[in-house]
């Protein structure tokens, strides 16, 4: 009887140690850890080039490759097959932050995604405290590096970050950039918006639909861009679904803390533009009617 029970314990410390074995291998990554991403489609002088550009050793540094037919799985939803090509060449490096310290971006070299946007997909996506770097040899769209980030985020920290988020984190980006080629919008103020709308609903939780689509408005107002119907019902669509995904817009707004102060200040310099013009209006209409006054005297 004794050695029956000795082996049930026996087992059950196997057991435990198996279970908590992986989560203990996956928690190791600490502030200031590297990892790398390579387009699998730079030949071996990019591949190197780029690795030199970054200050890695490809010796002792994590890699890991991003092919096209990754790229494809996140956005043939969204882009065709032309605008996502068949040669992945973005390249990324991604260093773990301390706690806290939210998301940073830089790009060399990237023509399609913006510091910003990457900022605000990888926050949807649920990748915390970590500075980014995109680049490529170069010009290219800057897809690949996408995928490459989230890829390799899940490989550092273990965190598996769910197929829906990453999807969505993918449309977000594509609906972003096609905000950004808008008449008056561009990349910094599409961005803005985005992070604005975030902002909305990080403060007032949304419960509906009709909720999302206040916060779209209410941010189109913020950050002063003019927005068509279509348009508006495509931001509402997009956020909608993160909605029912169950995002914490707290979490998504503490990565993207210097955005959003950009965000304010901007929304402050608009409000104090609009004062300033009112009084300066209204001063003109004083010294207007005592001219008006005045003149008349002499007629």
């Amino acid at each position: 009887m004794k050695l029956k029970k000795m082996g049930m314990l026996v087992f059950a410390a196997i057991l435990t140690i198996s279970l908590l074995g992986p989560a203990k291998a996956f928690a190791d990554a600490a502030p200031g850890d590297v990892i790398v991403t390579l387009g699998a489609n730079l030949t071996a002088d990019q591949r190197q080039s780029i690795l030199n550009e970054m200050d890695v050793d490809a010796n002792s540094a994590q890699i890991i490759t991003v092919n096209n037919s990754e790229e494809h799985k996140y956005l043939d939803k969204y882009l065709s097959q032309a605008q996502i090509g068949t040669r992945s060449i973005s390249s990324s490096k991604i260093t773990i932050g301390k706690s806290g310290s939210g998301l940073t971006a830089s790009t060399h070299n990237i023509t399609y995604v913006s510091k910003d946007m990457y900022i605000n997909a990888l926050a949807t996506a649920g990748v915390k405290d970590a500075d980014v770097y995109v680049t490529a040899p170069f010009p290219v769209s800057g897809t690949a590096a996408l995928t490459g980030l989230i890829k390799a985020y899940e490989a550092k920290t273990g965190e598996v970050i769910p197929e829906a988020k990453k999807q969505v984190a993918n449309e977000e980006v594509v609906t972003t950039a096609e905000l950004a080629n808008k008449d008056g919008v561009g990349k910094e103020k599409a961005a803005e918006l985005v992070t604005a709308i975030k902002d909305n609903l990080a403060k007032n939780k949304p419960n509906s639909r009709a909720d999302v689509e206040q916060a779209v408005r209410d941010a189109a107002n913020q950050v002063n861009v003019k927005l068509s119907d279509a348009d508006i019902q495509k931001l509402v669509d997009l956020f909608d679904k993160m909605r029912t995904l169950h995002i914490d817009w707290g979490q998504v707004g503490n990565q993207m803390q210097q955005l959003k102060d950009k965000v304010s200040q901007l929304a402050n310099s608009s409000q104090t533009k609009g004062f300033l013009a009112q009084v300066f209006k209204a001063i003109g209409d004083f010294f207007s009617a005592i001219f008006n006054a005045i003149s008349s005297l002499f007629h």
